[in-house]
C-alpha cells in the first residue's frame, strides 16, 4: 500500500510534473508544447522583399455561407514576406483546399491589388507609404492598384501538406522560377512568420467579424450564425489586409538607426525596394494555364478521356492517335485541367506550339457550370445503386442534383397536388453549395474565341486606371547606383 503524501508535498510534486507541459490545460497547447524544438531558435531573416515567403493554409474561425445559404468553414492561405512582413496575398476557398488553390495565390502574388468599388480613396497606392510614382514609371498596372506591395518570392518555405509537395504546386514554382525549400515535419518554429500572422488575424480581423467561431468552443458564443457569403468574406477580408495590416506598425520591423520606431509592413518595402529595386512579371493566358494541374491522356479517335468524361474538337483531327513526341511520356499528351470547371481541358500542342482547347462532350446537357466534386458524387451515387451509368446519365444526375438542390424541398408550381420532390440529403446541399461557391473563373482564360494573346492584351488594359486615360510611360529597370542613391538621402 503506497502512502498518501501530504496536501502541501502533493502540490510540490504537481507542480514539478506540469510546469513548462500544460499538463492540465488544452491538448492543442500540450501538444504544440511537446514539439517545440530543444536547441535555440533561429530568426527568419531576409534582407530584401522577395527572399523568402512563407506560405501555409488553415481553417478560418468564421463560419461563412455557400450558395443555397449552406452555412461552412473555409480554408485561409496566405504568403508572407519575410523580410517585410507583407501578406503578398490571401486566398479563401470551402475547407479542402486544393492544389490548384495554392498555385491561384502564386500567381495573386505577382500582380497589384486593383482597387475595389467602394473603397476609400485613401486605400490607393498614391495615397500611401509607398514609392508610387517610381512604381508606376516601370509598371503600369501600378496606377489602379491599392496600397499593398508587388512582391516576387525567390525561395517560399513550405510544410509537408499534400497542397504544397503536389506535383501541381511544384511545376508552378519552376514555372515562375520560384526555389522551394521544405519545412521539418512537425516543426513550426521553421515558418514562424506565417504562424504569427495566422495569430494576428485571428485577433486582428477574424474576432471582429460577424459569425466569429473561435479557435474552439470555449471561445465559441452561444448561437453562430453564418453572415457572409464567401465572395463577401473573401473582399472584406483584402480590404482589411490594404487598411488594417500594411499601413499598421509591426514590432518585428524596426529601423536599426531608430530601434524605438516599429515601421509598417508599407515603410518597411519602401525602404528596402530603394536599395533591391522591383522587376515586375506579367502573366498571360498561357501562364495561367501553366499554373493548373496536369495529365497525360491518348487522343483517341474519339478524343480525350478524363474523369470518365469525355473531350474533343475539331483541332484535336490531325493528332488523333498520334505520338506527342515526348518519348519519357509514351508519346501520350499533356492535359490541364481546372478542377472547379470540368467544361473544357487544355491539351499543349506538342507539334506546333500552344494550347488546344477541347470541350466536354455533354456540355449541352448540364449547363450550369461545376467541378470535379459535383460529377465524382454523382457518379458514386450511381454505382452504390448498382448501376454502370454511361457518361449521359452521370451528367444527367449532376444537373439533377444541382437543380435539386437550388429548389429546395418546397412543391413547385403546377406540382401534382400531395407531392413533394425529393428533399436533398446534407450531402448533396454541400455538394452542391460547394460546386456554385467555387464556379466562378479564378483566372482568365484563353479558348476558340479568346486565344492567349488576346487575353493578354486584355490584361494589360484592364491594368490601366480609367480615370488616368492613358498608359504610364514604361521604361527599363535602372541599375542601381548606392552612391547616387545615398546622396538623396542627406
Amino acid at each position: 500500500m503506497v502512502p498518501v503524501p501530504g496536501r502541501t508535498t502533493f502540490y510540490k510534486v504537481i507542480d514539478a510534473v506540469a510546469a513548462g507541459r500544460h499538463t492540465f490545460g488544452s491538448a492543442v497547447t500540450r501538444r504544440q508544447a511537446a514539439n517545440r524544438p530543444q536547441g535555440p531558435f533561429t530568426p527568419s531573416f531576409a534582407a530584401r522583399p522577395g527572399e523568402q515567403v512563407q506560405i501555409d493554409s488553415t481553417p478560418i474561425d468564421v463560419l461563412v455561407l455557400l450558395e443555397d445559404k449552406v452555412p461552412a468553414r473555409a480554408d485561409l492561405t496566405i504568403a508572407v514576406d519575410v523580410a517585410t512582413r507583407t501578406i503578398c496575398a490571401a486566398v479563401l476557398r470551402p475547407v479542402g483546399t486544393k492544389a490548384v488553390d495554392a498555385a491561384l495565390l502564386l500567381a495573386r502574388t505577382l500582380v497589384p491589388e486593383p482597387m475595389r468599388p467602394g473603397w476609400a480613396a485613401a486605400l490607393r497606392m498614391s495615397a500611401s507609404r509607398l514609392p508610387h510614382a517610381r512604381l508606376a514609371g516601370i509598371d503600369a498596372r501600378m496606377q489602379a492598384a491599392a496600397a499593398r506591395p508587388v512582391i516576387v518570392p525567390d525561395t517560399i518555405v513550405i510544410d509537408g501538406g499534400k497542397v504544397f509537395i503536389s506535383a501541381t504546386f511544384t511545376r508552378a514554382c519552376e514555372r515562375l522560377g520560384i526555389s522551394i525549400q521544405r519545412a521539418r515535419p512537425h516543426t513550426p518554429t521553421d515558418k514562424p512568420v506565417v504562424e504569427a500572422t495566422f495569430g494576428s488575424v485571428n485577433t486582428l480581423f477574424c474576432q471582429h467579424v460577424a459569425a466569429y467561431t473561435g479557435s474552439n468552443t470555449v471561445l465559441r458564443g452561444a448561437d453562430v450564425t453564418a453572415a457572409w457569403t464567401l465572395a463577401e468574406l473573401q473582399d472584406l477580408l483584402d480590404e482589411w489586409i490594404v487598411a488594417g495590416w500594411q499601413p499598421r506598425p509591426h514590432d518585428a520591423l524596426r529601423d536599426p538607426l531608430a530601434p524605438a520606431r516599429a515601421l509598417s509592413p508599407n515603410e518597411k518595402y519602401a525602404a528596402l525596394v530603394a536599395a533591391a529595386g522591383y522587376l515586375p512579371l506579367t502573366l498571360s493566358g498561357e501562364d495561367y494555364l501553366e499554373l493548373l494541374p496536369a495529365q497525360w491522356r491518348q487522343i483517341n479517335a474519339y478524343g480525350i478521356r478524363i474523369g470518365y468524361r469525355t473531350y474533343d474538337c475539331p483541332e484535336l483531327g490531325p493528332y488523333r492517335l498520334a505520338h506527342s513526341g515526348v518519348t519519357a511520356r509514351r508519346g501520350l499528351w499533356e492535359v490541364h485541367c481546372d478542377p472547379y470547371d470540368v467544361s473544357q481541358v487544355w491539351v499543349r500542342n506538342h507539334h506546333q506550339g500552344g494550347w488546344i482547347t477541347a470541350t466536354w462532350k455533354h456540355l449541352g446537357s448540364a449547363p450550369a457550370p461545376f467541378g470535379e466534386l459535383a460529377w465524382d458524387h454523382a457518379r458514386q451515387h450511381l454505382a452504390a445503386q448498382g448501376r454502370q451509368a454511361t457518361e449521359a446519365e452521370i451528367a444527367q444526375a449532376v444537373a439533377e442534383l444541382l437543380d435539386r438542390a437550388g429548389r429546395g424541398p418546397a412543391p413547385e408550381p403546377g406540382h401534382p397536388a400531395g407531392g413533394q420532390p425529393a428533399r436533398p440529403s446534407r450531402r448533396e446541399q454541400r455538394v452542391a453549395a460547394r460546386t456554385k461557391a467555387t464556379a466562378a473563373p479564378a483566372w482568365p482564360r484563353p479558348g476558340p474565341d479568346r486565344p492567349a494573346t488576346q487575353v493578354a492584351q486584355e490584361d494589360a488594359e484592364t491594368a490601366v486606371d480609367t480615370d488616368a486615360g492613358s498608359l504610364a510611360e514604361v521604361v527599363p529597370l535602372p541599375v542601381f547606383d548606392a552612391r547616387e542613391e545615398a546622396s538623396r538621402w542627406w
